[in-house]
């Protein structure tokens, strides 16, 4: 099974990266939509880049709030239920390979030999 997790050096590197990419696409494509319809339509302003990268940042605030992921609370839930309900159905032996999988995929470790 392939680990997908990236080294821990690597993580510092390459969130900024795809921080950085993030907001350069979204930030050139509001600005290229705005640029685009809005001057046409409504005879409003055009927009630089970083007037673009603001009126996302503001739509964010604006729509989902400065916390976390309050707005998909119940698609957890429901998934949370429904992860309970399948390691419910388990027997004991297999709950314990499954978490045994699971821990080696999400960690990057080798599982427990010893137990």
């Amino acid at each position: 099974m392939r680990c997908w997790c990236l080294p821990r050096g690597v993580k510092f590197i390459a969130i900024p990266i795809i921080a950085a990419a993030f907001c350069l696409v979204f930030g050139f494509g509001t600005m290229l939509l705005w640029n685009a319809l809005v001057p046409d339509l409504f005879h409003g302003p055009m927009l630089t880049f970083w007037q673009a990268v603001g009126l996302l940042v503001l739509s964010h605030i604006l729509f989902r709030g400065f916390g976390g992921h309050r707005h998909g609370d119940w698609a957890h839930r429901h998934w949370k239920h429904r992860f309970e309900e399948k390691l419910a159905a388990m027997t004991p032996e297999e709950r314990e390979k499954f978490k045994e999988e699971y821990h080696h995929r999400c960690c990057c470790k080798e599982p427990d030999k010893e137990k």
